[in-house]
């Protein structure tokens, strides 16, 4: 068996001379062969860095700022706040009424939902009305039913400036007719009460609790007063007499906001509004006219009110 392996192998190196080839080796089998190579470790992937780890937060200046102690600001260990700077208002608050909206935006608002304007309704910046402003909205007030039955609007006349102002209570018809309180019998009569303390017409200024007549001359309703208040308060706002003189059961009750019967008001001293202003109640001419008999009570309140101008009565 050798023998013959050894004849191969001669006759193979003959071939391999033949094609020149000088060197030949038997060909290992594939075991021993792989047991003599060497393999070279395999380099690892690179391992991306580790991500850095989250940084530690960062402390706002708010959070440093010190808090404030339970115990209050007058408290043991309390510490107080940095003051806190505050832009100005770029609109002025007076530019808005009580409620917090412009007056444009409430006449927007009214248009939307068919109400009268803002400028109609009692109380919306009043108190900060011009003779000239006040006297325009009165005269295009359309705030109750009052309007849709009035001929005209009845203002206020007299010095604006006046020591007394006379308050009735609601034009009548005259009134309704002419726009000017107290004329026709009623309103001549009281003319005559005041020449009787030195005055006239003129000298004093005279309104009343309603700008509207009632119809038929019915008392007023109180959502009627209510939207006329305002009104009146700024006119008294703008004339600031020395005395109010209340002429009837209406307007002593609604300026005092009493059921109190004049019978019983009359004789007395009130204060009316903020300024104190000095009051006095007496009867509307209109029921001297029927109650003659207490015209000498009536004469009794001017003179009074006469003194009390004068300074001799406090």
């Amino acid at each position: 068996m050798s023998e013959g392996r050894s004849m191969d192998d001669a006759r193979r190196r003959g071939y391999l001379d033949a094609l020149g080839v000088t060197i030949w080796e038997r060909r290992a089998p594939l075991a021993a062969v792989a047991d003599q190579i060497e393999i070279a470790p395999v380099a690892p992937e690179p391992i991306s860095p580790p991500l850095p780890s989250p940084p530690e937060p960062v402390q706002t200046k708010l959070e440093r700022l010190p808090l404030p102690s339970r115990e209050g600001a007058g408290g043991r260990g309390a510490e107080r706040l940095p003051p806190i700077e505050i832009e100005p208002d770029p609109m002025p608050f007076d530019r808005f009424d009580e409620s917090g909206c412009s007056p444009a935006l409430l006449d927007a608002w009214d248009a939307i939902a068919h109400l009268p304007p803002a400028s109609d309704r009692p109380g919306n910046a009043i108190e900060r009305m011009d003779w000239e402003t006040l006297e325009a909205t009165v005269t295009g007030c359309r705030a109750c039913g009052l309007c849709a039955t009035r001929t005209r609007t009845v203002f206020g006349v007299g010095r604006r400036d006046a020591d007394l102002m006379i308050i009735g209570e609601a034009p009548g018809a005259d009134e309704d007719r002419e726009g000017e309180p107290f004329v026709g019998r009623a309103g001549q009569l009281l003319t005559r009460m005041l020449a009787a303390i030195g005055f006239s017409r003129e000298q004093v200024y005279i309104a009343n609790v309603l700008k509207c007549r009632p119809p038929g001359n019915r008392d007023p309703h109180a959502d009627e007063v209510l939207h006329c208040e305002g009104y009146l308060l700024r006119q008294v706002a703008l004339v600031q007499p020395r005395v109010i003189l209340a002429a009837g059961r209406i307007a002593a009750q609604q300026l005092l906001k009493t059921d109190v019967t004049v019978g019983r008001l009359r004789g007395r001293w009130f204060s009316f509004g903020p300024s104190a202003i000095p009051l006095r109640v007496t009867y509307h001419p209109a029921y001297l006219l029927r109650s003659p008999d207490q015209k000498a009570k009536a004469w009794e309140d001017l003179t009074r009110i006469r003194r009390r101008l004068d300074g001799a009565d406090a």
